[in-house]
């Protein structure tokens, strides 16, 4: 309630708020920029350093790899060292391969330079959700997280989209190069700007540190006119905040009773739909240039290369603008539908996408481009709708404060394995199975994410992270329900 007597659900987000808000979502472009623009670079790296397919699959699976063990010891970190030093850190990491990747000069260090940046940006994953997620009013957490993470979408567009116009200007084998040179700059000035957010309070608190936590709570809601004037923080119930269970915050708790079921909703759907959309989104060119007939296994020159890569990037382009439009319906909706709901109806959602795709081989010209271009863009609506939005947004939201980063870690950590499995099969199975296998093999993916996502759901739509901290003694099947912020 201001002083005049105006009465609002929540505060007014601060300028404070705002700049961890805008930095995190940066954070996710980048991850989106780099891993897609890598479908659009991998003809030209193919034919660089003169690889098959199994050296082929690893350059996709390289950053993918790294995201892996970014999230589990990277992002596990931000429990132990705070919220602010690893979200400083990732990006250090990220600009320093970034820089290595641009001047590779041979194969196995492309692969090491890839590796690093997955690194880095699998540290993202747990402490950009963590560090919006603990600053922000829980009546919005859902629209602000997801509304950062849109910002993958949008970098998966832009990267594909620098692809393009690197290839049309510098039609050469070299301009990979230059696409992933196009992001030093940017993600330079990110880094420098994490240097000034404020640690997470809650953190603090956890850790008993109420004086800094008040301390980062004022600097956090410096507002104009000021208010609350005076920041005082207790503990709830006479509880300590953070609650992990019987095993304390280490690495089992996310296994024990009071935790299990959250560890399996956040990260089992979440393997289940990486399987699809990684392995799907960096070969997407690949994929809709070989069932369009644009692509040769062996292009006859350079001109025909990069000719084929152009317009499996244009191809790529417009299917990967759905992953906007979907992640802006997530981001409306998540904090009304709710995320459970959202997560099992995608699910089913890209199912029907990629079995509308698996009917164009049973068809042909226009009718078969359609059918291709109609089920990846449903495939790339529903994910971002459901599954890709969702399970990012209750994986930092479903375990307790102490153990939020290696909880959000673990499962975005256990999704990549589906991730780099996909991505390393990928090349190898479209050669040995064909297109439509490989898709009936992702619908019966995705209809066993909802099923798994709605016998473990616990709904966190509106539910403050204080009151996520008790334990629930749900069983499963049971909707968690609390009153909102």
């Amino acid at each position: 309630m201001w002083a005049d007597g105006t009465q609002l659900p929540s505060a007014p987000m601060t300028g404070m708020q705002w700049l961890i808000w805008s930095l995190a979502a940066a954070g996710k472009f980048f991850e989106g920029f780099v891993v897609f623009m890598t479908g659009v670079a991998l003809p030209l790296l193919s034919n660089e350093f003169n690889i098959g397919a199994a050296e082929h699959g690893i350059i996709g699976a390289a950053s993918l790899a790294g995201i892996l063990v970014g999230a589990v010891w990277l992002g596990g970190l931000s429990d132990r060292f705070g919220r602010k030093p690893m979200f400083v850190a990732e990006m250090v990491l990220f600009c320093a391969f970034l820089v290595g990747l641009v001047f590779c000069p041979n194969y196995p260090l492309l692969v090491i330079f890839l590796f690093g940046l997955g690194l880095a940006l699998g540290c993202d994953y747990p402490t950009a959700h963590m560090i919006i997620s603990e600053s922000i009013p829980s009546t919005a957490r859902g629209k602000l997280v997801l509304g950062a993470f849109a910002f993958q979408a949008v970098g998966a567009l832009g990267g594909t989209a620098v692809g393009y116009a690197v290839l049309s200007t510098l039609p050469e084998i070299s301009a990979w190069r230059w696409m992933y040179a196009t992001a030093i700059i940017p993600a330079v000035i990110v880094t420098v700007g994490r240097f000034y957010i404020v640690e997470s309070a809650n953190w603090l608190a956890a850790r008993g540190e109420t004086k800094r936590a008040e301390e980062a709570v004022r600097r956090l809601l410096i507002r104009k006119p000021q208010y609350p004037a005076e920041i005082k923080l207790s503990t709830r119930d006479g509880q300590s905040i953070g609650h992990a269970g019987e095993d304390g915050g280490t690495w089992m708790s996310l296994f024990n009773k009071t935790n299990r079921r959250a560890t399996i909703l956040a990260s089992v759907p979440w393997f289940l739909q990486d399987l699809g959309t990684y392995g799907i989104g960096i070969f997407t060119p690949t994929i809709l240039a070989v069932a369009l007939g644009a692509n040769s296994d062996h292009p006859r020159s350079i001109v025909d290369l990069i000719a084929n890569d152009i317009m499996a990037a244009k191809g790529a382009a417009l299917t990967t603008s759905f992953l906007i439009v979907g992640i802006l319906f997530a981001v409306a909706l998540a904090d009304t539908v709710g995320r459970i709901a959202l997560q099992v109806f995608g699910f089913i959602g890209c199912a029907a996408g990629l079995f509308l795709a698996s009917l164009a081989s049973s068809f042909s010209g226009g009718t078969s481009t359609l059918l291709i271009f109609a089920g990846f863009i449903l495939f790339n609506f529903m994910t971002n709708l459901g599954p890709n939005a969702q399970t990012y947004l209750l994986a930092g939201e479903v375990f307790p404060t102490a153990i939020r980063g290696k909880g959000a870690g673990f499962a975005a950590a256990f999704a990549k394995i589906g991730a780099v499995a996909t991505a390393f099969l990928f090349p190898i199975l479209l050669v040995a199975i064909g297109t439509t296998a490989l898709l009936y093999g992702l619908i019966v993916v995705s209809i066993l994410g909802a099923i798994v996502t709605w016998l473990f759901r616990i709904e966190t739509t509106g539910v403050s992270l204080d009151q996520l901290e008790k334990p629930t003694g749900l069983t499963a099947g049971q909707p968690m329900l609390a009153p909102a912020e």
